[in-house]
């Protein structure tokens, strides 16, 4: 059976600076001493959550992605995290999915937080990604689509679509209830692995980030949880007992069938 290590990084953002987090999070990454797969960023982890895309928004082509692509080169792992990045005159919340080989896999996030405007400065995505890493499928996400379960729902009775559901964050403290309760429930009623990594510390606007990055296996049992501290953790997980969950109770095989109509991307 295979297995796939991920590393998980919780950690305080520099607020609006690029070079600055990009330095941090290389010493971080490059001093890892334990083998690793996957290594998972926060959400806009080069700039902290800005509603400021005009300033702070870079090309697919500029410094981020090229760090990001150095850097999964150099020490041999997918490397994934969100980047506040300008296409064709729109700003997207883009996840990035870098392999070693220099190949970019894209989800831009699809349920921007009005709640801080970001419906306001960025352009919803319209497409799930899906990746594989081997024989793993992972669906990727971010920070506020964990609101919304049918955007993350298993959508086939075949055969689940996904093995790890994969969240990148910057979730305010005030409500960590609900990004622990919401993490757990997604991993019981899809049947998979969920990965939820969260930054910690105060941003520019004063709003606290208590971490509480997850994993959680199919059953909703928690693996790993750390509120508060800096802290980078590496787990492996193991494809037996996702197997044997599902192969003991397929719930997901008696699931209502449903499809997702996009309306212009809106």
């Amino acid at each position: 059976m295979s297995s796939l290590t991920v590393t998980l990084v919780q950690s305080q953002l520099h607020w609006e600076n690029r070079d600055a987090n990009l330095s941090m999070f290389g010493e971080k990454i490059r001093g890892l001493t334990t083998r690793t797969e996957l290594v998972v960023l926060p959400e806009m982890f080069s700039t902290g959550f800005s509603m400021d895309p005009a300033k702070l928004a870079e090309e697919m082509n500029g410094r981020t992605v090229s760090w990001m692509k150095e850097l999964a080169a150099s020490q041999k792992i997918i490397l994934t995290g969100s980047v506040i990045i300008k296409e064709e005159g729109h700003y997207f919340n883009r996840l990035l999915w870098v392999l070693p080989n220099g190949s970019i896999g894209c989800y831009d996030k699809r349920h921007r937080f009005a709640f801080a405007g970001e419906d306001k400065e960025y352009t919803p995505g319209s497409k799930r990604l899906i990746a594989s890493v081997k024989g793993w499928k992972l669906n990727l996400q971010v920070c506020y689509d964990l609101r919304f379960p049918v955007w993350a729902r298993q959508q086939t009775k075949q055969t689940p679509e996904y093995d790890v559901l994969l969240y990148v964050a910057n979730w305010p403290s005030k409500r960590s209830h609900a990004w622990k309760t919401l993490l757990t429930a997604r991993a019981i009623e899809n049947q998979s692995y969920v990965i939820g990594v969260n930054r910690v510390g105060e941003d520019g606007n004063g709003i606290a980030h208590a971490g509480d990055s997850m994993v959680i296996d199919p059953l909703g049992a928690t693996l790993y949880h750390c509120a508060e501290a800096e802290d980078i953790h590496t787990i492996t997980l193991q494809r037996e007992p996702l197997d044997e969950v599902r192969n003991r109770f397929p719930f997901w095989k008696d699931a209502d069938e449903f499809k997702i109509i996009q309306d212009n991307g809106e």
